[in-house]
């Protein structure tokens, strides 16, 4: 009776000392794109020059649990894209008539994040589906993970795209097909 009498007193004493600890942290968080910070810088060239510039990003969230990036998806805002070397406004123009990027018709593209698989503790292979010029393709990059938890995420890619795939076929021959893209995602 009495060891009885001692383990209900046990079970009772555990549940006081319980319910007065903290609830244990939330383990994943959906995080806002921080759109003041997060940008994608391009570099087109051709046979005798390039180009620089950066397109906004208009919006977005990045999905991470238990310190990880799990999804995400974001918007580039290409109404938006600048031209950041001597040709300026007047290439920037260009860029965005008709005949090649078309933002009056396509003034966004989008990024769903779809798999993540970590390579090292800071470092990922991002698969997702961009949706650029009215085609969608699969696209896998592989990602520095500065910071990723419940309270902020930080995130850098490097890589080339093909942007004749998507249906961008302006001077081809003379224009690289491959534009480099450098992703800076900032998310709270």
């Amino acid at each position: 009776m009495k060891t009885k009498l001692y383990t209900l007193a046990s079970l009772v004493l555990a549940a006081g000392i319980f319910s007065f600890m903290p609830a244990p942290a939330k383990q994943y968080a959906d995080l806002t794109v921080n759109t003041e910070k997060s940008r994608v810088d391009w570099v087109g060239s051709k046979k005798s020059d390039f180009h620089t510039g950066i397109v906004p990003i208009k919006s977005g969230t990045v999905a991470v649990a238990g310190g990880k990036l799990t999804g995400g998806k974001f918007v580039m805002d290409l109404s938006g894209l600048k031209v950041t070397d001597a040709a300026g406004d007047r290439l920037g123009g260009h860029l965005k008539s008709a005949e090649i990027l078309d933002v009056a018709k396509f003034p966004e593209a989008v990024f769903e994040i779809t798999t993540v698989k970590y390579t090292s503790e800071n470092a990922a292979t991002i698969t997702g589906n961009l949706t650029f010029h009215g085609t969608t393709l699969p696209v896998s990059f592989s990602a520095n993970i500065r910071n990723s938890d419940d309270k902020g995420f930080f995130a850098q890619a490097f890589f080339g795209m093909d942007r004749t795939l998507f249906g961008v076929k302006y001077g081809v021959g003379a224009v690289s097909n491959d534009v480099q893209l450098a992703i800076h995602l900032f998310a709270k």
